[in-house]
């Protein structure tokens, strides 16, 4: 049984009720002396803290994606070379429907040889008869490490915040898609290591699998991407490297932005794949927005100033943001939102006109 899966949770829940209600049955009726009969009901009352701790620890797993499986959790993982993901290729993927109008679905990226979860919303101008040839423009939202793409449900209000500011008129409709950005598990800063090829699968796998079954605009002004600590660096990163796919991106507390050491191990891979060396070589004239907060310790207002000198002489359209407080959380990226979305909706083409 997947230690992500859906299952394995609700087997986990039903234990739990289970070991409730046995405690309440056989409270009264624990033989034997008085000490024994103590010692029962302390047995009873630690199986059900422990049944509860286990499904709690398993949902907030299962949001977070500490770990990907069985492997991963008992340290049996710790080969990262290439492996075996299966799943249907994009144009067989089948979306399955949520309560909160997402959908979404599990393939195989033929280019990168990976296999993940993908997420997907479309606004209510997506379905209504007088734009249905209208072609949408696309915004990639690039969870954190840990993290996985409920994350951005579960702690990122999505897509409630994101229909608000399109009410309020902030933003434009764009289709949003939250694809995991380490599949099985492994963190390469969204680079193409030895055997994790997640750069291809983010810039090229995933926009298939979008192609395939939406009706998404073609040129790169109408892709972006907005992520948000590893997913920040991520944002920043992949339009650099792939102008022709990627338009803008918009990185919230992003990660080191000259690379992350735990992430890539090789000091010249890391390096070639950072968005503050990448800038540097670049003569695509991408849109980028990089925000954080003066009391942000693992993203500092350091990591945008050195990007933004490294910058000054690139055909890049840097925008940036400095909160004057603020953690690395998700009060703060909401608090970001409107800036961010209301940025990307200037930067994209596409869909409805305004």
């Amino acid at each position: 049984m997947s230690l992500t899966g859906t299952a394995f949770l609700a087997l986990l829940l039903a234990v739990t009720a289970l070991t409730v209600l046995a405690t309440l049955l056989f409270w009264a009726r624990v033989p034997g002396p008085g000490p024994v009969r103590w010692l029962g009901r302390v047995l009873l009352i630690g199986l059900c803290q422990l049944t509860a701790i286990c499904a709690v620890a398993v949902w907030i797993n299962s949001s977070y994606g500490l770990y990907a499986s069985w492997d991963d959790l008992l340290g049996r993982s710790g080969d990262t070379g290439p492996v075996a993901m299966p799943g249907p290729p994009a144009q067989r993927a089948r979306f399955i429907r949520g309560d909160n109008g997402m959908r979404e679905t599990y393939f195989h990226g033929s280019r990168s040889g990976l296999s993940g979860q993908v997420m997907v919303w479309t606004p209510p101008e997506y379905d209504e008869p007088r734009y249905r040839r209208t072609a949408f423009p696309v915004v990639m939202l690039l969870h954190g490490v840990p993290g996985s793409p409920q994350s951005w449900m579960e702690q990122g209000r999505m897509p409630g915040a994101y229909e608000r500011l399109l009410q309020d008129g902030t933003t434009r409709p764009f289709i949003l898609a939250a694809p995991i950005i380490n599949p099985g598990g492994v963190d390469t800063d969204c680079s193409d290591v030895d055997g994790r090829k997640v750069a291809t699968w983010l810039a090229a796998d995933v926009p298939e699998l979008l192609r395939s079954h939406f009706r998404t605009a073609p040129e790169p002004k109408s892709w972006g991407l907005l992520g948000i600590s590893t997913g920040g660096l991520c944002a920043a990163k992949l339009p650099l490297q792939y102008p022709k796919v990627f338009g803008a991106g918009a990185g919230l507390d992003p990660d080191p932005l000259n690379g992350d050491r735990g992430a890539v191990n090789d000091p010249v891979l890391r390096e070639r794949n950072s968005p503050t060396w990448l800038v540097g070589h670049t003569k695509a004239g991408a849109g980028l927005f990089l925000a954080t907060s003066r009391q942000d310790r693992v993203s500092p207002p350091s990591y945008i100033e050195d990007f933004q000198r490294a910058a000054a002489a690139s055909p890049v359209q840097l925008k940036t943001m400095l909160l004057p407080s603020g953690g690395h959380n998700y009060g703060t990226w909401i608090t970001l939102y409107p800036a961010a979305f209301g940025w990307l909706g200037e930067q994209l083409t596409g869909g409805p006109p305004r």
